[in-house]
């Protein structure tokens, strides 16, 4: 394994640690201000459709917004893994959708409509100022973001103990057009 791989790694083990170990009431509390900043690059969904995500091991819940999008007239969606090396698949979703366990125990809607997305909320295991992630490591978000012969609005969300100096980004990464924190949001790139 080579220095980055081997750093890349280390890094996602303390970054989840850290996320794993905020005190619920913070978790909370920084949740509700990264929603409050969400809403103010999403301020005009209706039509969009927008994906979002289950959240894993201590991730923001972006179903904390999902009322304040549907309310404005926005399609909610939800990732599926096909198979390894693969984009993901992103199925309509409302929070009384029936659910079956995916990948990773991972919730996924059962039989609703494949879907195209016009934007994305993406969660992030760390983070740099040029708006490039460190996730997980399996690289389904960038695979899926260089499916679209033009990129959804990507909106990368993390907590700021998330932040790092620099992730290395690779030539397959790509990096999100914001970052949203509890600290506020960040645009990275034009959209």
């Amino acid at each position: 394994m080579d220095e980055l791989s081997e750093w890349k790694k280390q890094q996602r083990k303390q970054l989840i640690s850290a996320r794993e170990s905020i005190p619920e009431k913070s978790h909370m509390e920084w949740s509700q201000a990264i929603s409050s900043f969400l809403t103010q690059e999403l301020p005009k969904p209706q039509k969009m459709i927008i994906g979002i995500y289950c959240p894993f091991r201590g991730e923001y819940d972006p179903r904390l917004i999902t009322q304040y999008l549907t309310q404005h007239g926005a399609t909610l969606a939800l990732p599926e893994i096909i198979a390894k090396d693969k984009p993901l698949r992103f199925r309509e979703w409302l929070p009384d959708t029936p659910m079956k366990n995916g990948a990773y125990g991972i919730p996924i809607p059962v039989g609703t409509k494949i879907v195209r997305l016009d934007a994305v909320i993406i969660p992030m295991v760390g983070f740099d100022q040029q708006g490039y992630r460190l996730g997980y490591g399996s690289g389904f978000f960038d695979r899926t973001l260089d499916s679209y012969q033009r990129q959804p609005l990507s909106i990368g969300v993390a907590f700021e103990i998330q932040r790092l100096d620099n992730i290395y980004p690779q030539p397959h990464d790509i990096s999100m057009h914001y970052v949203v924190t509890e600290a506020g949001s960040f645009q990275t790139k034009s959209y």
